[in-house]
């Protein structure tokens, strides 16, 4: 394989919404380059990219895939990315590995959720991006009302730089509007095209498309605008430097068209990425902490060696590989380099290029690549390699945190054995699932960012790990308080033959404010209960807190005062003062107005404005009480206080009301009263599960 000089390298992310057509267009370009001797489609499931067995039977990216490659003398590093909302953790870590971008908009349905999400990080990032339409050749496509969805959603920056020739089922190619001519594609999906001279019809609109680009190229220079204004025009030369300028300085988007399914504007595309998308070397520099100061770290081969770990693969097989970006410096195959995030030296084993899931040997490595190693052993997502010494480190890729919690439950004994290595080699290869175990409830809580998202989980946990798990919904971890105050005696004396045993305590039991968990307080004088037995009576009412006498649930914010009690020379025991204050603690809690309190969760909802009444009517209907409202771009983000029982279910009822286009995340915020009705329903339920008996009640 050719070693490419950094100048001749490209790292691009392939973005957008679901079902946009980036596999798609991947596989085009694959095609077009001779990587693959056919043309491959997700439809038949023989695409470089999807190769999980999940993303050929949903026919959706579920994880991000790089591919490489060469075009007209450069190198051409692809990451297809997933577009849908529970994996687009993925695609910003990649984001983080690329130096430009390739969004693809459906010429249908237009901009979509997952390609406003994506933006977002790719303004976040400075991004230089090109959008390519789509699609064109779907019934009710069209290129123009595309570009002003684009350009509502986007900016007037979203420029044309060529036009489709004919829609629909007509579609047939494109006019390039900088070099004035036009591309007729064969229908034979073939990607062979004849440049030919401007349709006559199209002229008109070719002439008004190119005035629109060369004054948004001359808008962003100075020079370019006096000539402009001067002369009316731009030579070829100008336009094309100008162009390539703006799209490095975010100032313009150029918009092309292609059909991706019919292999339909491939090569214009490789053109318009070779032309105008940055080299690593154009990106000049990356932030980096070195030796724990900021700094913008230049982007050269003849650096220190550092590179960003963007992505894990956990493989049955082949172990865990870890993808990388290097921005600095060279490696070889066989180095030892230190994991900076984790204060660790890591050996590597090997360096290869990914091509989908196959793995291409690679020799050693140089700033601009974006590589595969294997076998290390703490490196995960998101940690900095550097050369021993050199203390680079690049910012930490920052996760969304869980939305959604479900209960797994293995089918057989064998699938109980396997589960805790199965889920650990998950999390590693996804840092946004989290598989722990509830100490109150013992579940085994699986969460994740959407439903789907947990489903796949669980389908992965079979097919590769050959583990076979029920997902329930997860129990909702209520506690029990007392509104009142109460005065109760526990007294246990038990006579058998020998010793006895004997305990005996007065406590008094009162409510504390919400947060203040348990207070124990030792009121006794003159000797009523010897010291060395007080702390076996604190511990008495510690162990029996855990189980509440409404529904079983534990006790919280309450005060213990320890006032009298009596004791025997003989018979008395820490075991009898534990039972003494086990028994006390129930008596009081019975008398002292026992209620249930429920986990309330802060909720961020982040929604187009339309979608707004619905979603405030949903969460009134789930007892949510609203805490406020911004704005952040096209997307309200609305707060609100919701019990955790009314959230179980809320995200198909979100992507419901909003077509998909709303997410949210929520987090623990307190605790608070269950309203009456509901409390008798938790306790009949807890009466049912055996969590407490019908005369604890």
């Amino acid at each position: 394989m050719a070693d490419y000089s950094p100048e001749k390298i490209r790292n691009i992310a392939f973005v957008g919404h679901g079902s946009s057509g980036k596999t798609t267009l991947t596989a085009a370009v694959l095609f077009n380059c001779g990587v693959t001797s056919r043309l491959t489609k997700v439809d038949k499931g023989n695409t470089v990219t999807d190769y999980d067995p999940e993303e050929i039977e949903r026919k959706i990216s579920i994880n991000s895939a790089p591919c490489f490659v060469e075009w007209k003398g450069n190198r051409i590093n692809i990451i297809d990315t997933p577009g849908y909302g529970s994996f687009l953790w993925d695609t910003k870590a990649s984001l983080r590995a690329v130096d430009s971008a390739l969004v693809v908009v459906c010429g249908v349905a237009g901009v979509e959720v997952g390609t406003e999400k994506v933006w977002e990080m790719m303004e976040d990032l400075k991004l230089p991006r090109i959008i390519v339409v789509n699609k064109l050749d779907r019934e009710n496509a069209s290129f123009s009302r595309t570009v002003e969805s684009i350009q509502q959603f986007f900016g007037r920056q979203a420029i044309p730089i060529q036009i489709p020739i004919g829609e629909e089922k007509n579609f047939s190619g494109m006019v390039d509007l900088i070099k004035k001519k036009a591309y007729l594609f064969e229908k034979d999906e073939s990607g062979k095209f004849q440049e030919t001279e401007i349709p006559a019809e199209l002229q008109e609109e070719v002439e008004k498309r190119y005035t629109q680009l060369v004054e948004a190229v001359a808008e962003s220079d100075e020079k370019l605008m006096e000539k402009y204004f001067e002369q009316g025009e731009l030579t070829p030369e100008e336009l094309l430097q100008g162009l390539k300028k703006s799209i490095l300085g975010h100032q313009v988007f150029p918009v092309l068209a292609a059909s991706a399914l019919l292999n339909i504007g491939a090569q214009p595309i490789l053109d318009a990425i070779v032309d105008f998308m940055p080299s690593p070397v154009e990106r000049g520099s990356v932030k980096a902490r070195v030796k724990g100061e900021e700094q913008d770290l230049p982007l050269s081969p003849d650096g220190t060696f550092a590179a960003l770990v963007f992505k894990t693969i956990s493989d049955p097989y082949a172990g865990r590989i870890s993808i990388m970006r290097v921005f600095s410096g060279k490696v070889s195959p066989d180095a030892t380099v230190s994991n900076i995030t984790k204060d660790t030296d890591e050996k590597l084993g090997g360096l290869f290029y990914l091509q989908g899931k196959e793995q291409i040997p690679a020799g050693q490595t140089k700033a601009g690549d974006i590589v595969a190693t294997s076998k290390l052993k703490a490196t995960l997502t998101g940690d900095t390699l550097c050369a021993k010494g050199a203390e680079i480190q690049f910012e930490p890729i920052k996760f969304p945190e869980p939305s959604i919690s479900f209960a797994i439950e293995p089918k057989t004994r064998a699938d109980e054995d396997k589960i805790s290595q199965a889920t650990h080699r998950i999390t590693e290869e996804d840092p946004t699932v989290r598989i722990e175990r509830d100490p109150e409830t013992n579940q085994l809580l699986i969460s994740g960012n959407g439903e789907l998202h947990v489903r796949i989980i669980t389908e992965k946990l079979k097919k590769r790990y050959n583990v076979d798990v029920e997902l329930k919904p997860p129990k909702i971890p209520y506690r029990e308080t007392i509104k009142g105050k109460a005065d109760a005696q526990g007294k246990y004396k038990k006579q058998t033959g020998g010793r006895g045993q004997y305990g005996d305590c007065k406590i008094k039991m009162e409510p504390l404010p919400r947060g203040r968990d348990f207070e124990f307080e030792d009121k006794i004088f003159g000797g009523a209960i010897p010291k060395n037995f007080i702390p076996s009576i604190e511990k008495g009412i510690q162990e029996a807190r855990k189980k509440g006498v409404l529904a079983g649930y534990p006790v919280v914010d309450f005060k213990v005062i320890l006032y009298d009690g009596s004791y025997h020379e003989v018979d008395s025991s820490d075991i009898a003062f534990k039972i003494a204050a086990s028994m006390a603690f129930k008596k009081a809690m019975k008398e002292a107005k026992p209620t249930l309190l429920e986990p309330i969760m802060s909720v961020e909802i982040y929604t187009p404005e339309a979608y707004m009444g619905d979603i405030m009517g949903a969460l009134n209907g789930r007892r949510g009480k609203i805490q406020g409202m911004e704005q952040k771009g096209n997307m309200r983000i609305l707060k609100a206080l919701v019990p955790m029982a009314e959230m179980l279910d809320f995200e198909p009822v979100l992507t419901s009301i909003t077509g998909g286009r709303g997410s949210f995340i929520m987090e623990f915020s307190h605790y608070e009263e269950v309203p009456a009705q509901l409390q008798q329903k938790i306790i009949a339920e807890a009466i049912k599960e055996g969590r407490v008996k019908p005369e604890e009640e």
